[in-house]
């Protein structure tokens, strides 16, 4: 497949067109919207229109077509859309305050890393980094392929009932991702990874 950059009908995206398409989204939603020109608003949303507008502008073009297809087709819901608008479902390094009510999180979280973080992870517990806040899964699976991305899984269960009894706050994104601040160490479960 030609990957011109010219539009195409949906059915005609390849797996590496979806994945080009997804990728260039998560970087201008989520961490530098003003590379390409764009302001978000305080929820992190943007119009569409502005959107693919700027990504032609700077040389990326897709159409309305494709953006659905890549939202629709993305198995961990990065994106939201709302009549016109987009915004990334959670990960922003911008600041932005996505509305997320307090939620009761689940007995456990989980947490998925890589052998080379663990010496950090027991010294300082898990920190957001570059983000917001730090991204735990319900279920170990989700864990598991979050830090396959990075190496051999390692995948920490966090005593989110405890945090929660403890005063610590936690939200639940659209797609199931849970957020908190930080996990304290003290609330960690080590394991020897295998």
């Amino acid at each position: 497949m030609r990957d011109d950059g010219l539009t195409r009908h949906p059915c005609e995206m390849d797996e590496r067109r979806t994945i080009k398409v997804s990728k260039y989204l998560s970087k201008h939603l989520r961490h530098q919207p003003e590379r390409i020109g764009l302001a978000l608003d305080e929820a992190g949303w943007v119009e569409i229109d502005t959107l693919i507008a700027a990504a032609a502008a700077h040389n990326f073009r897709f159409t309305r077509e494709e953006l659905d297809h890549v939202v629709a087709a993305n198995d961990k819901k990065r994106f939201a859309v709302d009549g016109t608008r987009i915004r990334a479902s959670q990960g922003h390094s911008v600041e932005v305050d996505l509305g997320l009510p307090q939620a009761t999180p689940p007995p456990y979280l989980f947490h998925g890393t890589v052998d080379r973080f663990l010496d950090a992870i027991r010294a300082e517990g898990l920190r957001p980094m570059n983000r917001h806040a730090v991204h735990l899964s319900a279920d170990r699976e989700t864990a598991t392929r979050v830090g396959a991305r990075r190496g051999r899984p390692v995948v920490l269960p966090v005593d989110s009932a405890a945090m929660d009894r403890d005063g610590h706050v936690f939200h639940v994104s659209a797609n199931g991702v849970w957020l908190t601040e930080a996990v304290p160490p003290r609330y960690l479960r080590f394991s020897e990874p295998r």
